[in-house]
């Protein structure tokens, strides 16, 4: 699928065995208390990253309407989630952000905001900055790698040194200091057909070299392996890993990491209002439960004990320690 054409899910016609692991070792996948809703307010990027499970890019037209922006909060405001997330592509480039982060903002205890980091180093964006500092909003930055060629491979010429330029305008703002409460996060991804490193050791790693390299702070990390799910699956298909990352994923998968997923306890809302269990069933093109429901046709919090729509992708979240 090239870039700039309109957004088409993946199609779910494999076979899946994601399931079938399940069943092996006695477990349901089903839907907990929902406390977090995740709001992805389109698909438009500054970046063409190979790892998208989203095949997120500047041509995108998919992008969350301030009337659907709307009926997302008039439900927000309904259930009282305990954590809003608000994500994209790069949720900074949809035109009515200000407004969707403050209206946001004032229906949960929490707001976290995902950034690609160049997002919001770009374009005259430091009200953004000003406003997610003033709102106490939880940054959540996505940094590939510390090594700035695999960085720019995997998202574009000179990524990583805007990444590292945001970085250190969030830390003089505030954020990853002690004592602020202005909490970053970091999400590191694997550059290839591999599975995510030992997040404890990366964590360490990233920590000791921001710091000595750039003098960059920050809370925590998350290691994460890609989903093979939009750009990332055609990449594998292209370089002929496909199956062999697949196994691995199979191989990898944890019983025990099943219960932390985070389908279970989070909602996906779509730039069109519809619900999915989560991001990367957005991607795939399985409504939450499998049934297709705009979010105007909700009225609390998704039943507690509903089933949650699978397939092979699904390994991508119970490999190792899981993905939550």
């Amino acid at each position: 699928m090239a870039d700039d054409q309109p957004f088409v899910p993946e199609m779910d016609t494999e076979t899946t065995g994601f399931s079938r692991a399940l069943a092996r070792h006695g477990l349901k996948l089903t839907r907990g208390h929902t406390q977090i809703l995740q709001v992805n307010v389109g698909l438009l990027c500054n970046q063409t990253c190979g790892h998208c499970h989203l095949n997120a890019g500047p041509g995108k037209t998919e992008v969350m309407t301030r009337q659907t922006a709307g009926q997302v909060a008039a439900w927000a405001g309904r259930v009282s989630f305990e954590a809003i997330d608000i994500t994209g592509g790069a949720p900074e480039m949809n035109p009515d952000i200000i407004t969707i982060v403050e209206t946001f903002a004032t229906l949960s205890p929490k707001l976290i905001f995902r950034s690609n980091l160049s997002a919001l180093n770009s374009g005259g964006r430091e009200h953004l900055m000003d406003l997610l500092k003033r709102l106490k909003v939880t940054i959540v930055a996505s940094l590939a790698s510390i090594n700035a060629s695999q960085a720019d491979a995997q998202r574009g010429d000179g990524v990583f040194r805007a990444s590292i330029a945001a970085l250190q305008k969030l830390n003089a703002l505030g954020y990853g200091q002690p004592e602020t409460g202005l909490e970053l996060n970091l999400v590191s991804n694997p550059t290839g057909a591999f599975m995510a490193a030992d997040q404890a050791q990366t964590e360490k790693r990233f920590r000791q070299m921001l710091e000595r390299q750039w003098g960059i702070t920050f809370n925590h990390l998350f290691s994460f392996s890609n989903a093979p799910l939009g750009r990332f699956r055609r990449w594998l298909e292209r370089s002929g890993n496909l199956s062999t990352y697949l196994k691995k994923l199979a191989d990898g998968f944890n019983p025990c990491a099943v219960d932390g997923v985070m389908c279970r306890t989070l909602v996906s809302v779509s730039w069109d209002g519809y619900l999915y269990d989560c991001d990367f069933n957005l991607a795939r093109g399985l409504p939450m439960g499998r049934n297709r429901v705009h979010v105007t046709d909700m009225i609390g919090r998704p039943e507690p004990g509903s089933p949650i729509a699978t397939a092979d992708h699904c390994y991508t979240c119970t490999v190792g320690a899981g993905f939550t």
